[in-house]
């Protein structure tokens, strides 16, 4: 049974969730704060994280950034107030594989869960043996893992696939809602700021000069391509 972690300080929320998840089929978790999530996150081998930004003591984004220094690369679904803009991008800056606006109905955190795990799966299924290899960027697909320059990189679960499913269509240029769909499995309402967050961050990883990439290319009105020689 998979297990998630719900953070939230209101009880009647995690509640809620947590009733709605397990009905689901899934074994659910609960904090009321951050320290107790963070507790549970580095102890428990969890799935997926549901954390919310407004938490007593240690907030939300101050729990997604240390997860991430730890090196605890589990995904984590955020949920943030409904027209705060910036407290969605700083979280996906931090780390956060992807987002949700306040109020929201039970199932639709569901289902985005659902979503994202399947996503996640489905890469794994798909994972072959063959190895990726792009200039000094490798990627193996099998073991979830990216080396550049001979060294492995510390990437999360949604920047993994998005640099996989660049690298799958090496030379093609993809515009930001092909990426949200082959990478999110989710439709976003027309919101295509979560793919240039997570460009940046896989650029900040393997691009010399971030401003002049020669990996993973901007396509002015397009969207982005993947170069490069193997």
């Amino acid at each position: 049974m998979k297990k998630l972690l719900v953070v939230d300080d209101e009880p009647s929320i995690l509640t809620l969730l947590k009733f709605n998840l397990e009905q689901s089929g899934f074994e659910v978790l609960t904090a009321e704060n951050g320290n107790d999530a963070l507790e549970i996150a580095t102890n428990e081998d969890l799935t997926l994280i549901v954390l919310d930004l407004m938490l007593p003591g240690i907030d939300g984004m101050d729990v997604c950034k240390t997860l991430r220094q730890e090196k605890i690369n589990t995904p984590i679904l955020m949920l943030t107030a409904k027209d705060d803009e910036f407290d969605k991008i700083l979280g996906l800056e931090l780390g956060a594989d992807d987002y949700m606006t306040k109020p929201f109905s039970p199932r639709e955190v569901v289902a985005r869960v659902k979503a994202i795990l399947r996503r996640t799966n489905l890469v794994t299924a798909e994972a072959k043996d063959e190895v990726i290899k792009i200039g000094e960027l490798e990627i193996h697909p099998d073991k979830y893992m990216v080396m550049f320059k001979g060294e492995q990189l510390v990437l999360t679960p949604k920047e993994f696939e998005l640099l996989l499913y660049l690298a799958n269509h090496r030379g093609k240029v993809l515009s930001r809602d092909q990426l949200l769909n082959g990478v999110w499995d989710f439709h976003y309402d027309g919101d295509t700021r979560i793919v240039d967050v997570h460009i940046s961050h896989l650029r900040e990883k393997i691009e010399a000069d971030t401003k002049q990439p020669v990996y993973i290319r901007t396509i002015r009105g397009f969207g982005y391509k993947m170069e490069g020689q193997d």
